[in-house]
């Protein structure tokens, strides 16, 4: 079913995600910025790695949980941290704005490197006015505790998507209609994944989608394929279809579904099921793949499912993080930090050094 909702104007909790994993990039031919000089030049990449981005000038960013960031420009690997102007070592998302402006954030800080020196916007995030949602395209969404920030590249907005009758407790930390991820479609429409289901704003209003389990757990990434379709990954109700006009549970189509961990919020992993998608992104063959927090990664051609574990090559079976690089390459991202690469049959450990 679909509930309409009206523009709203309150705060809300926000939760923020490596924007890599539900999101393709495309190559852009610009001129090479100068040669960064900030931060100290190392000999590998952490090992910690929790987000991968790739920039319009196919200079990569790695994120590490607590570790800073890392850049790779081809030659030499850059470790930069707090000490060099990142507002926070713990880094879970990374953009880069229309002016080539590369983006870091966790939800609580955030600041933007233009290539010479960073700058801290985070009580700018924090302290915009509310207003009206009006997307602009090319702009940025910033997620923290008390509601959405949209920044159109000039100023900064905050704004909320719960619907009128709900208020939030202020001295509860729950906030079911936080945003876990956030995508603008093809046609515009810009996508927020809730507690709550899934979140459309149509330039207009906002509508939520919450049909076959998709409310309840956490829309924790959606992702639009080539051909225009969308799909939905839920913490506990799985992978879902949705062409515009009907939703599909393909998880429970599949009868890959773990009821126990939906039902009873039971938190052991089940293998060989499809539940808990964290991730999905899709290679240039039109493949789909979905990465679980307990069952590896899967593989859809659209009729037939595959899984791949630790049996082939994984080092655990959470795999929270797909990322699409410039050339239409996929990097797989384990829970342990470790960085994969898909062969054809099996996975193998990428080092970067």
């Amino acid at each position: 079913m679909i509930l309409h909702a009206g523009l709203l104007f309150s705060s809300i909790a926000i939760f923020s995600s490596c924007n890599g994993s539900n999101q393709k990039s495309t190559a852009i031919v610009t001129e090479p910025k100068a040669a960064v000089n900030i931060g100290d030049t190392v000999a590998a990449i952490g090992k910690n790695i929790s987000c991968v981005f790739q920039d319009k000038n196919n200079n990569f960013w790695f994120a590490g949980k607590g570790d800073g960031v890392y850049r790779y420009d081809g030659r030499t690997i850059t470790h930069i941290t707090e000490k060099h102007g990142l507002s926070s070592n713990v880094v879970s998302k990374i953009e880069e704005d229309a002016n080539g402006n590369i983006w870091f954030s966790n939800g609580d800080s955030f600041c933007s490197f233009n290539g010479k020196r960073f700058t801290n916007y985070t009580d700018s995030v924090k302290n915009a006015p509310y207003d009206t949602f009006k997307y602009q395209p090319g702009g940025l969404f910033f997620s923290h505790l008390n509601g959405i920030c949209f920044y159109d590249g000039k100023s900064f907005m905050n704004f909320t998507i719960y619907p009128a009758t709900y208020t939030p407790d202020k001295n509860d930390m729950y906030r079911p209609y936080g945003a876990y991820c956030t995508l603008v479609d093809n046609s515009g429409n810009v996508w927020f994944g809730t507690e709550k289901g899934v979140c459309r704003y149509d330039g207009k209003s906002f509508s939520y989608i919450t049909d076959k389990d998709l409310e309840g757990p956490a829309v924790r990434t959606i992702f639009q394929d080539k051909s225009g379709i969308l799909w939905f990954g839920n913490n506990g109700g799985g992978l879902y279809r949705y062409d515009g006009k009907t939703l599909r549970n393909i998880t429970e189509e599949k009868k890959l579904s773990n009821y126990n961990f939906l039902r009873n919020h039971e938190p052991a992993g089940k293998p060989g099921t499809l539940a808990r998608v964290f991730a999905i992104n899709e290679d240039t063959s039109g493949n789909l793949w979905m990465g679980t927090v307990d069952a590896g990664v899967w593989k859809y051609d659209g009729k037939k499912l595959t899984n791949y574990t630790v049996k082939d090559g994984l080092t655990g079976n959470a795999v929270p993080l797909i990322y699409r690089d410039n050339k239409g390459e996929l990097w797989f991202v384990s829970d342990d930090g470790a960085i994969f690469r898909f062969n054809g049959q099996s996975f193998s450990k990428f080092a970067l050094q």
